[in-house]
Parts: structure tokens; C-alpha cells; sequence
């Protein structure tokens, strides 16, 4: 499993939003100028986020960003599984739904199940509030 560039953008804009104050909007230019990522990469990911409810947007004059729950209501597990879809390391037609031709002698599957379960429940035990401690 490999976590792309977006999903981990994703986290830091979070992070950032987090720490700032969250009565305020804040711009996307001044959250983008402080991760040093493109603000045209970042208006996808906000986009996701925004329609997902993970953060409240307001356009125009005085607009900006801000989370909608507190830093420690958001897990890890949860954004990143919003960002990339699955976290499974394997790419696995009885992953998502569909029926493998090999599932019933399949000998790897149980192990990259399990190694799913551990990654999954390991991400979710992760808050934003957690990363926010430097």
C-alpha cells in the first residue's frame, strides 16, 4: 500500500486547518503558502472535503475553510480512506465485492485481510488533535 501525494496533502491541509482558529475562514492561498503545495492541486482535495463535510467553505470575499468538528472527532483512517479509497495493500477483486475465480484456494488473501484489519485499525486510532503535537 502506498499513500499518494494527495491523500498525504490531505492530512497537512487538515493539520493546518486545525491549527488555526477555528471561528475563521481561512483562505486556501494562505494554507497552501504555509504547506508549500499549489493551490490549484489543493482546490481538488478541498473540493472532496468540502462535499464529503469534513470541512465548511465559504467562497468570496472574507471566504475561506474551517473543520467542521473538533481536531481529535477526525481520524486518520477516515481521511485518508476518503482521499485513496481503499487502504488494502493488495488489489483484490473480493476487496471490493466483486468475486475472485480464486477465492476459494486463495492462500495470500487471509494475510493481506488481516494486514488490512491492522493498518485500518492503526490509522483509525490516529486523530488530527494526535498530529498536531510536535
Amino acid at each position: 500500500m502506498m499513500i499518494s501525494t494527495k491523500g498525504r496533502y490531505a492530512l497537512r491541509v487538515m493539520i493546518d486547518l486545525a491549527e488555526q482558529n477555528r471561528k475563521d475562514y481561512i483562505p486556501l492561498k494562505e494554507v497552501a503558502a504555509r504547506q508549500n503545495i499549489s493551490q490549484k492541486y489543493l482546490e481538488g482535495i478541498m473540493t472532496i472535503l468540502s462535499k464529503n463535510n469534513y470541512i465548511e467553505a465559504v467562497h468570496g470575499k472574507g471566504g475561506g475553510y474551517r473543520l467542521n468538528r473538533e481536531p481529535k472527532d477526525y481520524k486518520v483512517g477516515e481521511i485518508l480512506r476518503l482521499i485513496e479509497g481503499t487502504l488494502m495493500p493488495v488489489e483484490c477483486k473480493q476487496c471490493s465485492g466483486e468475486t475472485c475465480e480464486r477465492a476459494s484456494e486463495c492462500r495470500t488473501f487471509p494475510m493481506w485481510s488481516r494486514l488490512n484489519t491492522m493498518v485500518n485499525d492503526y490509522l483509525d486510532s490516529v486523530s488530527l488533535a494526535d498530529l498536531m503535537v510536535k
